[in-house]
């Protein structure tokens, strides 16, 4: 639907030439739901169209019609709208460098208000959770026997996964192998954190434990910090972490260039990204590389299924329309449209997720969600081979998923792989990996 749209609108029309309102749009608020739904992703489209080929007054007239019908406390189409069109406005916005870091004078970083809001997701939500049970289960089945494991974490900000890992291991025939955590995170306090909850939950279950910290962002990360020893059988665990590589050495173009080489060439955006050839391997390429080497027994990595790295801009928008348009009803369908947490999970998550893939442009889009099938080519040429999850992994995944009691979830076994599904839409890809030797 998105695609028919965006090929039958014309960058030099305007929404007024395609309907004609008075300045302030009285009708709007007698639409019904479903066509104001419609009129709204027809905005959308048209809007971002304008906006990638410098048409900014048309694109202004857009955003005026679509603030008289959106709202962040709306119905699912009403807020996603909101969190599109701020997105395209702060795209806007940073065609003037000046202005826009004037207004960012006095915005407030939270990080621990992010964590907490994550942690809601991870809560309300199936996806972490079913994530967390894949990957487990797979590590499990992949040490079978090992006396020595160490686990790599890619993101170390939820202690609860491994937590769950010690009880199920402590609770093998044959007893718990001697188990090393490395966790990777920004923030050293997050590592205390889970170094405290994990070390205090092994001496409860009695298993030899140790759990070494690494501060770092993932891209800057030595490889070398992990110290894998002989004899170790290592596994890897990647939750939505490996598409923030793809922005590392990206162009550091600014929108304003990107603009300008958009209208020259079809209003496509020309900054590189990471499907730019290169002759030298790209930062992905040699982490991936250097994770092939440690010789891993099992890799899992759960990953957005959505293609929202394209150097085009109404491509990224369309994908990412129906992705988060996917992920705003899974909140509908579980939350009051008054409650706290899902405001700020689609405000601080959601939300600023959307404008980091449609506003931002070089190295500041971090949020280069792919295909799995992309992923799938990657860590083959890295020399990783598939390792199916096993139907015992999967029936466990079900189960937690069918305990939300929401038909809308489901997941699906594709080529050894598992998708976890909202209807009909796949959104998040879990794969296992073993070094090819």
């Amino acid at each position: 639907m998105f695609q028919e749209e965006t090929s039958s609108s014309s960058v030099s029309s305007s929404p007024i030439q395609m309907f004609p309102l008075p300045s302030s749009y009285p009708w709007l608020k007698d639409l019904k739901p479903e066509e104001r739904g419609l009129y709204l992703i027809h905005l959308l489209i048209t809007c971002s169209n304008h906006v990638a080929s410098g048409n900014f007054e048309n694109a202004n007239i857009a955003l005026d019609q679509i603030s008289c019908l959106a709202s962040a406390e709306g119905d699912t189409m009403q807020r996603i709208a909101s969190y599109f069109s701020e997105s395209l406005a702060d795209r806007i916005l940073r065609m003037w460098p000046g202005v826009y870091k004037a207004f960012c004078l006095t915005k407030i970083p939270v990080a621990a208000e992010e964590l907490l809001v994550r942690k809601m997701f991870s809560e309300f939500l199936p996806f972490m959770k079913v994530s967390f049970v894949i990957t487990n289960q797979a590590i499990i089945e992949a040490m079978e026997g090992e006396k020595i494991v160490h686990v790599i974490d890619l993101n170390a900000s939820e202690p609860m996964q491994w937590c769950t890992l010690l009880h199920e291991l402590s609770a093998q025939p044959q007893g718990p192998p001697h188990l090393r955590i490395t966790g990777i995170h920004q923030q050293r306090e997050v590592l205390d954190q889970t170094a405290r909850s994990l070390t205090e939950e092994a001496e409860k279950l009695d298993i030899p434990f140790q759990f070494i910290p690494i501060v770092s962002k993932l891209e800057n990360l030595d490889i070398e910090m992990l110290r894998v020893k002989t004899g170790e059988a290592v596994a890897i665990s990647s939750v939505m972490q490996m598409h923030e590589l793809l922005a590392s050495g990206s162009s550091l173009k600014n929108i304003g260039e990107s603009v300008e080489k958009d209208i020259v060439n079809s209003f496509s955006l020309g900054n590189n990204s990471a499907c730019s050839h290169s002759t030298s391997p790209s930062r992905m390429d040699t982490f991936l590389t250097d994770l092939w080497a440690l010789s891993p027994k099992v890799m899992v990595v759960t990953e957005q299924d959505s293609n929202h790295n394209s150097k085009n801009l109404m491509e990224r928008l369309s994908e990412s329309l129906y992705f988060y348009a996917a992920l705003f009803d899974c909140l509908e369908s579980t939350l009051p449209r008054t409650s706290l947490e899902r405001t700020k999970m689609e405000k601080m998550l959601l939300g600023e997720e959307i404008k980091n893939i449609i506003a931002c442009e070089g190295a500041d889009r971090k949020h280069r969600h792919e295909k799995s099938g992309k992923w799938h080519q990657r860590f083959e040429l890295a020399g990783f081979t598939k390792s199916p999850l096993s139907y015992y992994t999967l029936m466990k995944a079900k189960r937690l998923l069918q305990s939300f009691n929401c038909d809308g979830y489901k997941i699906k076994e594709e080529n050894g792989c598992a998708s976890i599904y909202w209807y009909d839409r796949p959104l998040f890809s879990i794969s296992a990996w073993r070094s090819r030797r």
